[in-house]
């Protein structure tokens, strides 16, 4: 299975995807590379950005992408 079709289920079943999930669950550290990748296969994505907090107690920001509805 390639890393686009992994996330591609990922998305399917839990809804949305993140770097970190892509990271832990699917061993994919290029996540917006793989997204950009769907995109120019037809998928629609959309990405959101969001605030977090890195193990500094510091504020960060990260996309969360979803299929667009």
């Amino acid at each position: 299975m390639t890393q686009c079709e992994r996330i591609m289920n990922y998305i399917n079943i839990f809804g949305s995807i993140n770097p970190a999930q892509a990271m832990g669950d699917l061993g994919v550290y290029r996540l917006a590379a793989r997204i950009n990748d769907l995109r120019k296969q037809g998928y629609k994505i959309e990405s959101k950005i969001v605030p977090g907090t890195n193990r500094f107690g510091e504020t960060v920001h990260h996309a969360v992408y979803r299929m667009v509805e």
